[in-house]
């Protein structure tokens, strides 16, 4: 998601505010907010304050707080009950020797048809809103292939078939633990068939999740780093 001029001016506010009470230093204050001008996404901004307070609050000053984003903007964590309803901005997609994709914010519709003859298609609902609770993803794939992408959370129910190919649910083969379906999350089911080809449904994070959890896995080495060293000094 593109960032606008008003949230690179809100996340330089929340800079401003630590380097006055102390948590910053004027050195790192001045590289974070080269960095927010310099910044074109929410994913290059919300980095830049995950670790410091809101305006006025005791709270971590993440997307939700300082860059107010939209419902399914990359990077933030919304109720699934605010990415459901609205119009359906596609209900189906065609491919015929070469490929569709639908992928970023976009609205599913109650029941989305995919064919590909010869061809591929991608089908990412990591970003996706839904027109309704219950949503019907129905894939046809004829000596071709669908990559149907979810998030972890989303109550999936693959129905499908494979005849000299296959249809199927790839994280139930996963060796990695799965997320608990949530409570208020839809109910997608991926049903059709697939002759001479393949349909697979893969659960992943996006990029700026996987970002995320790579900067946090750094901040926690870089803490323990400085816990160990200020041990040594005592």
């Amino acid at each position: 998601m593109r960032a606008s001029d008003a949230e690179r001016e809100r996340v330089a506010e929340v800079l401003r505010d630590a380097v006055a009470e102390g948590r910053l230093d004027m050195e790192e204050f001045d590289q974070r907010l080269d960095a927010v001008y310099e910044a074109r996404t929410h994913g290059e901004l919300e980095p830049l304050v995950r670790d410091l307070p809101a305006p006025g609050a005791g709270g971590p000053a993440g997307p939700d707080a300082t860059l107010a984003p939209s419902p399914g903007a990359p990077g933030t964590r919304v109720s699934w009950r605010d990415r459901i309803g609205g119009t359906a901005t596609s209900r189906g997609a065609f491919a015929f020797w070469g490929g569709f994709g639908r992928q970023g914010t976009w609205t599913v519709g109650r029941t989305f048809t995919a064919f590909a003859l010869m061809g591929g298609g991608e089908i990412d609902l990591r970003e996706a809103r839904f027109e309704d609770r219950d949503t019907v993803i129905r894939c046809f794939a004829i000596m071709g292939g669908m990559a149907v992408t979810v998030p972890p959370g989303l109550d999936v129910n693959v129905k499908g078939f494979g005849f000299m190919g296959g249809f199927g649910d790839r994280t139930e083969k996963s060796s990695q633990p799965s997320e608990p379906v949530a409570p208020d999350s839809p109910r997608v089911t991926v049903t059709g068939f697939a002759l001479m080809g393949g349909v697979g449904v893969e659960r992943k994070i996006t990029r700026a999740e996987k970002q995320r959890l790579k900067e946090a896995r750094k901040q926690e080495k870089l803490a323990k780093k400085a816990r160990a060293d200020r041990k040594e000094l005592d």
